[in-house]
Parts: C-alpha cells; structure tokens; sequence
C-alpha cells in the first residue's frame, strides 16, 4: 500500500512537471529586420550585410570597372560564384552570397547574371517552354549573356580564447577575376573581430 502511494504520488510530481514545462511561453518581440542584435558573437545576419555592401562598395570604386567601360562602351557582366566557408563554425554563405548579389544589382553599376543551380534551373525552364510553349511565347536558346567577370572568395575565422572570454576574428576575402584572360582585377577583404565574455 505505501508503495503504491508513492507510485502515484511520483506519477503526479512528473505530470505537473510536464505540464508546467508544456506552459513555459517565451517572450518574442518583433524587431526591424536591419536592428543589430549579436547574441552570441557568431556571423550574423548584419556581419552578412555589411560585409557584402561595404566589399561591393569598395570592388566598384576600383579602376577595373571604368577601365572596362571604356574598352567596351558597357556595364560589364558579373557573376557571382562560390564564396567557400573555413570558418569554424556554420555560416550560411548562400544568404551571404545573396546579400552581395543584392549589393550589386542595387548599385546599377553592372549587370548580374545567375549562377551554378539557379541557371540550370532557367535552362531547364527554357527546355520546357520549347517543347510545350508556342514558338512566339517560348523563351530562345542561345540568348544568355555570358559573363566578363566572376566574384569567388572564402570566409575564414580564429577562435582565441582565455576561460570564459573569447575573442572570434573573421576574415572575408573576395576576388574578382576577368572570364576570358584569367586576370584578377580586385581583391577585397573585410575584418570583424568580436569580443565575448
């Protein structure tokens, strides 16, 4: 008899502790979406963000791009390849890559052209509209512009660390290489350092 009440009784402590855990609501407050929040000290969505619009910035005000206009009278045609992570911790580089593609479009400085899956999936797009579109609405093959240059770089970072207090460093390295000669023509690199204890 004691036994079963102190089964029941360790029955009726774990159901009010799950139901006191299933009642546990966080607080969420909404916040603009360009706010700076570093909680942990890890790349962030602004680290991404300001990485890439002041690298682009800077890429843009280098002597290629006029040189180029004036050899050719255009906007040259960039695309932006991979940008590799060695850092030691995940970081989404597709959202990365996104905000300097972002960054380019928006300066109007160049003309941005797709990349890697993004166009396999135009041209399989293109394949499908040739075979099932009319000949009118159909998208024609052998309209794409080529690229003159491509942007490729790496993201790398150093961990040092002292008890509880860390210093996190990133590196981010971006170069931009002509298609046709091979040449590199700008490379950019940008420093963050965070302190946390």
């Amino acid at each position: 008899m004691k036994s079963r009440k102190i089964l029941i009784l360790s029955a009726l402590i774990a159901t009010a502790t799950i139901f006191q855990g299933c009642n546990n609501t966080k607080q969420v407050t909404r916040v603009e979406e360009d706010s700076v929040i570093d909680l942990s000290g890890r790349w962030n969505d602004t680290d991404s963000r300001l990485v890439a619009e002041e690298m682009v910035s800077d890429m843009l005000l280098r002597p290629w791009l006029e040189e180029f206009e004036k050899g050719t009278g255009e906007r040259p045609v960039v695309v932006v390849g991979l940008v590799q992570n060695k850092s030691h911790e995940h970081i989404a580089t597709e959202t990365f890559i996104k905000d300097i593609e972002k960054a380019i479009l928006n300066s109007g400085k160049v003309r941005l052209v797709q990349a890697g899956e993004a166009r396999e999936q135009l041209r399989k797009e293109r394949a499908d509209q040739n075979e099932f579109a009319t000949a009118a609405t159909a998208a024609k093959w052998g309209k794409e512009l080529g690229a003159d240059f491509i942007l490729q770089g790496v993201l790398n970072s150093i961990v040092d660390s002292n008890n509880k207090q860390k210093v996190i460093f990133y590196q981010t390295d971006l170069e931009l290489t002509n298609m046709e000669t091979n040449e590199k023509v700008w490379i950019g690199d940008k420093k963050i350092k965070k302190v946390v204890d």
